[in-house]
This record gives C-alpha cells, sequence and structure tokens, in this order.
C-alpha cells in the first residue's frame, strides 16, 4: 500500500535539499531591495490578491477536491501541505518568461515566504482536522506548529533577510552575483529533483498513475484559482499572470522538507510532494510559452 512506501531518501540528501532551498532563496532575494516593499506599500491590492488566492483560496480548493476525489489519507494530506506551502521559487522565472510582472511575483513570494512562518503550519492543521481521515494522521504524528515555523524561518525568511541585505549594502557585488546565481541555483534544485526522481523510480511507477491525475487537476485549479479570482478582482493582465503563476507553483521542496522532517516520509504525502515538484515546472512553463505570445496590458 501507498501508505507503506518508503522513499529512497536520507537525512544527507534532505540536509542537502535545505542548502538548496536556502540558496534558491538567497538568489531571489538579492534581487529585491526595502524601496519595493514600500512600493508595494503604496499599491497593495495585487500583493493583498496574491496572498489571498496563495494561503486562502487554493488551500479551500484543495479541501473541496480531497472531498470529492476521496484519496488515501496521506495523500489528501500530501494534497493539502503542498497547498499550505508558499509560492514556488521558480515561479518568478516562468513569470518573467510569460511576460508578467516578475517584480510582482518576486515580493508575493518574498511576503508569503515570511508570512508562511504562521500560515503554512496553521492552514495544515486547519484543513487537515477538517477531514477525519487526515485528521487521524495528524493525531498521530502530533506535529508542532512552532517547529514547523522554525524549520521555515532558517530555511527559507534567513536567506531572504540575508540576501536583501546585501543587495542593500553591496548592490555591486549582487549585480554581478545575480544572474549566474539564479541560473545555478535553479539548475541545482531541478537536478536533486531529478536525481530524486531517478532513485524511486520504481514507487512512482507504482503508485504515480493513482497521484498523477490528482496532482495535475489540484495544479489545474491553482492556476484556474489564481486566474478568475485576479480577474474578478480587476487586477491588469500584466498582475493577473503574475498571481496565477505564483498560486499554481508551489514550494514542493520545502513540503518534502516538511514531510520528511514531521511526518516520517510517509509515502502518500512525499509521492505527491515529489510529482509537484516536476509537474509544476512542466505545467508553468507551458503556460508561460501560451501567455507570452500575447502581449499583457498593464
Amino acid at each position: 500500500m501507498i501508505d507503506d512506501a518508503v522513499l529512497d531518501f536520507s537525512a544527507g540528501s534532505l540536509t542537502l535539499l535545505n542548502a538548496i532551498l536556502a540558496v534558491v532563496m538567497f538568489s531571489i532575494a538579492i534581487d529585491l531591495k526595502l524601496s519595493d516593499f514600500r512600493v508595494l506599500a503604496r499599491s497593495p491590492k495585487p500583493v493583498l490578491v496574491g496572498l489571498a488566492s496563495q494561503f486562502l483560496l487554493l488551500p479551500a480548493l484543495t479541501y473541496l477536491l480531497v472531498i470529492v476525489a476521496q484519496p488515501r489519507p496521506s495523500v489528501a494530506l500530501g494534497l493539502m501541505l503542498v497547498a499550505a506551502c508558499p509560492g514556488g521559487n521558480i515561479s518568478n522565472f516562468i513569470t518573467h518568461r510569460a511576460g508578467g510582472n516578475a517584480a510582482l511575483s518576486v515580493s508575493m513570494t518574498a511576503i508569503a515566504t515570511v508570512g508562511a512562518i504562521l500560515l503554512t503550519p496553521l492552514n495544515i492543521a486547519f484543513w487537515g482536522s477538517l477531514y477525519a481521515p487526515t485528521a487521524e494522521i495528524l493525531r498521530a504524528t502530533s506535529i508542532d506548529p512552532v517547529s514547523i515555523a522554525v524549520t521555515v524561518g532558517l530555511m527559507l525568511v534567513l536567506p531572504l533577510v540575508l540576501g536583501i541585505l546585501l543587495n542593500a549594502r553591496r548592490p555591486d557585488l549582487t549585480r554581478r552575483l545575480r544572474r549566474p546565481l539564479q541560473w545555478l541555483s535553479m539548475g541545482i534544485f531541478l537536478a536533486f529533483i531529478a536525481i530524486a526522481l531517478a532513485s524511486n523510480w520504481g514507487l512512482f511507477l507504482t503508485f504515480g498513475t493513482s497521484i498523477a491525475g490528482l496532482v495535475i487537476m489540484h495544479n489545474a485549479l491553482g492556476l484556474g484559482g489564481g486566474y478568475v479570482l485576479a480577474t474578478l478582482v480587476g487586477l491588469s493582465a500584466y498582475d493577473r499572470r503574475a498571481v496565477t503563476i505564483e498560486t499554481g507553483i508551489q514550494n514542493s521542496g520545502l513540503g518534502l522538507v516538511l514531510i520528511f522532517s514531521f511526518f516520517g516520509g510517509l509515502g502518500g504525502m512525499a509521492i505527491v510532494a515529489g510529482f509537484w515538484g516536476v509537474w509544476h515546472a512542466i505545467s508553468g512553463l507551458a503556460l508561460a510559452s501560451l501567455m507570452r505570445r500575447t502581449e499583457a496590458a498593464r
């Protein structure tokens, strides 16, 4: 059974993934200045819409998907956990490729990352407790929201703060580092996911078909939900592309860290997060190629 499956993911692999995510976050942070946040404070609507889409709409849509599809408890909790994570680091790259507001995407990722210290453990606990089978897993694992908050803070928020500080004090250095570091960190991250997939390929072949459809549908709900919400509140097409992609691109790397740190690498959860890590990059890049055919109105 899928809940008995154990992925080949050692303590060393987990430490490496932590380090990779920290480097990816740092590479995003050195693109930010404090003035970026002051601009957003004067015109906060796009960011607030993006955060609402990320932390309120997507978890709610995920819960409805779980109620309708009735997957295995660990798979259901894996979907909920991924939905509770902040936007994925590659969302900024994909938004740029899509011709959307990349500055807004970077800012949303940064703010969502800070907000995730509180909102990620709260969303996991709240939505997981509403569905009886996942509530049973939460009771059995006795996760500590404070421990999750500390993990998120050390892995994502600390590199974010350090990157912003470096950009403020040594803009000449960050200007030279920015592009090569972003490409390098993204390449290392994708290579890590590919190696992890290869070492667990048998499990993905065995259980992947039952999970693939759910993950694809879940990702489509995120992208579609973000687009509809941004349209309903009247965001420009330029901002709407950023909100759409930010909602549909999740930090599945953080999800894997949380799953192996707090849930013992529970098979269904880990396979969901692993499949997400591959699929959201494919769907995001495909969507970007479609969007960039027309210029977004600002």
